[in-house]
């Protein structure tokens, strides 16, 4: 019984530790500003495919 509430304790511990990496790196990218879609000029052009009759 001893064992599985250090497992619990240890588990509980890194899920609160990636939840706080979590909630950081979401306010880091949040911080960055507002996103800004690129301008259709700068947009890669589409692939043109054609079909060929044998």
């Amino acid at each position: 019984m001893n064992r599985s509430k250090i497992v619990a304790i240890i588990t509980g511990a890194i899920s609160i530790l990636l939840a706080l990496a979590y909630l950081l790196l979401v306010q880091l990218l949040d911080f960055r500003g507002e996103m800004i879609p690129a301008p259709v000029s700068q947009l890669p052009q589409g692939v043109q495919v054609m079909n060929y009759d044998l």
